[in-house]
């Protein structure tokens, strides 16, 4: 084992969306010599130990880097995503983000990568497998990429006791089952157990083998308002309703039916009020055959699976002897506090628009390869917290909507948005004519004001 010791503009702390996203576009508009560190064996963050069957929950064209597409730009046609753009599955991410590293940043010769290695102090990290330590004398940032790194079920032990005998995996083992189980039992109310019910409804298991557990109700947003390209007018008339329903909402239980009236937030089960919203998208096909799982049990938190019953936080249900637990409970996103995206020395990297980690980072990335000093940058680049709960959905709004706003003043800002890949918006200009955009974007501009006054008066309220 030995000490090395280099030097750098810029150390990236993480190889995935965000680190990959955001060096991408930092070398793309400034002349710096970057070192990239992960602790996995290859870039791609926590796609390397995702679920086989998990998509992206927004259309594949506006994900990854800036400088290399990913997907062919196509329409579905058919299944429960028909109508919208393309989604990628694991696996085409990480061999997308492989090709990213390998024909974009180490060519470029801006960028030094090294894979297998733990950060173990600022300017400081360690060979898993060597065991050498390398000390980086960091000329202008760390840039912290993995502040928000999500919790799976891969790498998350059960938040629960699992008794002797009883059969219980992780989402990731779903897929590896070779015989059928009396029951399924899916753990968790996010994203990966939804992925988890649609893939053994999809698969041809019965709704009634399917018992869903889940400790909250989860808004879900319409995917279909989550669509650029020839579908941007989606995009823009989604926008416009949001202000609407906020312009006209008298308290927040009515935003929220408004919202849902209009088809931008969705929910499994009419009957429940969410308590949950976490900004995972989902499309209309997809809700209804997720409303056919009948036997949903909402006691809380599982806290212990014994042979003959399951015990929760407000009760207990029997069990089956041939029930097979699926793990869904990893805490998955996280929403630490958020805090300023440019200090001193130190870049951590977080959303400013709700939910596209990659597009938030590269803006991160230009805004800095621009120069600017850190009072204005953080202007620019004002920290969106993760969501957690619906009123974060209000949070969320107001902090991208004026980023916008501030976006839209700087000239140089609006060039890099109208030509920047992963934008949703990039290319309304090219459609301007089309009446849907027209229509939408008039109904825009009458409610954007007063939208926005009313939802900051609701926050406030709160």
């Amino acid at each position: 084992m030995v000490t090395r010791r280099l030097e750098a503009d810029y150390l990236v702390v993480g190889a995935g969306a965000a680190g990959m996203a955001f060096t991408d576009a930092l070398i793309a508009d400034a002349d710096v010599d970057v070192i990239m560190v992960d602790r996995r064996h290859a870039p791609g963050g926590h796609w390397n130990d995702a679920y086989p069957f998990v998509r992206l929950h927004q259309p594949s064209a506006y994900y990854g880097v800036n400088s290399l597409p990913l997907g062919d730009d196509s329409i579905d046609d058919e299944g429960l995503n028909a109508g919208m753009y393309e989604q990628a599955n694991a696996a085409e991410i990480c061999g997308y983000y492989d090709r990213v590293m390998r024909r974009s940043l180490l060519p470029s010769g801006s960028v030094r990568y090294h894979p297998m290695c733990e950060v173990v102090g600022d300017g400081r990290f360690v060979s898993r497998v060597s065991g050498d330590e390398f000390e980086v004398d960091v000329r202008t940032a760390v840039v912290d990429a993995a502040y928000l790194e999500p919790s799976i079920p891969a790498t998350f032990a059960p938040p629960f006791a699992v008794a002797s005998g009883v059969r219980c995996i992780p989402v990731n083992a779903l897929s590896n089952v070779t015989e059928p189980a009396g029951r399924f039992v899916v753990i968790g109310a996010g994203k990966t157990a939804i992925d988890a019910c649609l893939w053994l409804l999809q698969t041809g298991v019965e709704p009634d083998a399917i018992r869903w557990i889940k400790p909250r109700e989860a808004w879900l947003r319409n995917r279909r308002h989550a669509q650029g390209g020839e579908l941007v007018g989606d995009l823009i008339d989604g926008i416009a309703l949001q202000l609407e329903a906020a312009a006209q909402a008298t308290s927040a239980d009515d935003l929220f039916d408004r919202l849902e009236l209009h088809g931008l937030l969705l929910r499994v089960d009419e009957r429940v009020t969410p308590t949950m919203y976490k900004a995972p998208t989902m499309s209309t096909a997809e809700l209804e055959l997720l409303k056919r799982i009948d036997d949903v049990v909402r006691l809380g938190h599982v806290r212990r699976i014994d042979r003959g019953e399951v015990v929760l936080d407000g009760g207990t249900v029997a069990a089956q002897p041939g029930d097979l637990y699926v793990h869904c409970a990893a805490p998955g996103l996280n929403p630490a506090p958020a805090v300023p995206i440019f200090v001193e020395g130190r870049i951590t990297l977080q959303p400013i628009r709700t939910g596209l980690i990659p597009f938030n980072a590269a803006l991160v990335g230009y805004v800095e390869a621009t120069g600017r000093d850190i009072r204005e940058k953080n202007r620019l680049c004002p920290p969106n917290r993760l969501p957690d709960v619906p009123l974060d959905w209000v949070r969320g709004l107001l902090i991208e909507m004026g980023a916008d706003r501030a976006w839209s003043k700087e000239s140089d800002i609006a060039r890099w948005l109208e030509g920047a890949r992963l934008n949703t918006s990039c290319g309304l200009r090219q459609r301007a004519d089309e009446p849907r955009v027209q229509d939408a974007m008039a109904r825009f501009r009458a409610f954007v004001r007063p939208g926005l006054d009313r939802l900051g008066a609701l926050l406030a309220s709160r």
